[in-house]
């Protein structure tokens, strides 16, 4: 025997009772309702959390980081299965008025694209959570493509839903999209912009997350923390952070120093200023004397003749620098002399820092600094420094006090 509507199964149950086809119709609706509560609870609490434990039990330490994905993408799996059984079966359980049916149809047609979109954007996010996990994943960011995913499945969804409002087929929606393709490039602009922009930087490997970047023109200097479709959010050293548009890292030039952290080292480059004066030739005596002071000289090779103190300074300045431990000696090396200037002459340090880190970095090049500063005056070099308001005060008293010493 089929059975055409669930009230002929209720209605013998309630025959002789007062109102039996309303009661008839609240039973009905009810089973209906609770049916379809009870699909998503059983789904959601028991079957699909029994499979997402059983598959982790395999790979627990990937699996494990995905738990959020797939405890989204569970509960709108059991969403869709509520929903398809609630239209597969309204027909036969519900009791209404042939309106409020269609009207009950229509929300869940509507509730499934919704849902149905929400389902594949939560299997896009678990694409790219595995995705993650791959080595080459931080070369190679796919945060733009996984948006322009999620972009296009809403966008279809929406045509869905505007062509069952409209009884329409989808096709007779897509016709339109001729007449106001204009208005659209206008409102997606940077959209577009940013697809093509991310693209070229995934393709390329410009930019990636963790790294160190400078954008001059927008005030950034900092570690990317966000790689998006339309935005790249940079931290700067500071703690703010900065917002730049991801088409502005293609058609504007920044700097990014992604190949100084995978280098053997971060590049030192410092120039002292010597007052010009001060620079002399030496008699062997007085190199001697140097030699003795300061060891390093000893091992330079042969010395010009005659030789300056400024050259003698040079080459112990590389000497020292070849003998220090934080120093890269794989990379290049040099104590420079750059042309002379009107505020003095540049003596430049040339080498590269072992560790990269800022402050290692910051520490090790002001300490070989300092070192140089203090030691110029063994070779009676004096650096050069502007004369200053109070040194001109401080000159003044002096010749005072020697006039009244006089």
């Amino acid at each position: 025997m089929s059975i055409a509507h669930i009230t002929d199964l209720i209605e013998p149950w309630l025959n002789g009772l007062p109102k039996e086809a309303l009661l008839s119709a609240i039973s009905a609706n009810s089973i209906g309702f609770i049916g379809v509560i009870f699909v998503y609870i059983f789904t959601r609490r028991l079957v699909f959390p029994t499979i997402q434990n059983t598959l982790t039990k395999f790979s627990p330490s990937r699996l494990g980081q995905l738990t959020e994905h797939l405890n989204k993408l569970t509960g709108r799996m059991a969403a869709m299965l509520s929903c398809v059984a609630f239209l597969a079966f309204y027909p036969r359980v519900l009791v209404a008025p042939e309106w409020v049916l269609l009207s009950f149809k229509s929300v869940g047609q509507i509730v499934l694209i919704v849902i149905s979109g929400f389902l594949l954007s939560s299997l896009v996010n678990l694409a790219h959570g595995i995705y993650s996990q791959l080595r080459f994943a931080k070369d190679v960011p796919i945060q733009g493509i996984v948006q322009v995913t999620k972009l296009m499945t809403f966008i279809v969804c929406s045509i869905l839903i505007i062509s069952l409002l409209l009884d329409k087929s989808p096709t007779y929606i897509l016709s339109g999209f001729g007449a106001i393709a204009a208005v659209t490039l206008l409102v997606f602009k940077d959209t577009i912009l940013g697809l093509v922009a991310s693209i070229q930087i995934a393709a390329n490997r410009l930019v990636t997350i963790g790294d160190w970047i400078q954008v001059d023109a927008f005030g950034a200097d900092g570690e990317v923390i966000d790689l998006g479709l339309n935005t790249v959010r940079v931290r700067n050293w500071d703690n703010t952070v900065t917002t730049i548009p991801t088409y502005m890292l293609i058609t504007d030039s920044f700097k990014n120093w992604r190949a100084m952290q995978e280098s053997a080292g971060r590049r030192i480059k410092r120039a002292l200023l010597l007052d010009m004066h001060s620079v002399v030739t030496l008699n062997a005596a007085s190199v001697t004397q140097l030699q003795s002071v300061f060891p390093e000289l000893l091992d330079v090779g042969e010395l010009p003749q005659p030789i300056t103190n400024v050259g003698l300074f040079r080459r112990y300045a590389e000497a020292y620098l070849r003998k220090h431990k934080d120093i890269n000696q794989d990379c290049v090396l040099m104590v420079r002399e750059l042309a002379p200037q009107h505020h003095g002459l540049p003596i430049e340090f040339y080498c590269f820092s072992v560790n990269k880190q800022w402050v290692f970095y910051e520490h090790l090049q002001a300490d070989i600094m300092d070192h140089m500063i203090a030691t110029m005056s063994e070779f009676e070099l004096r650096p050069y420094q502007t004369v200053s308001g109070q040194l001109q005060i401080n000159s003044r008293q002096e010749q005072t006090q020697r006039s009244e010493g006089d």
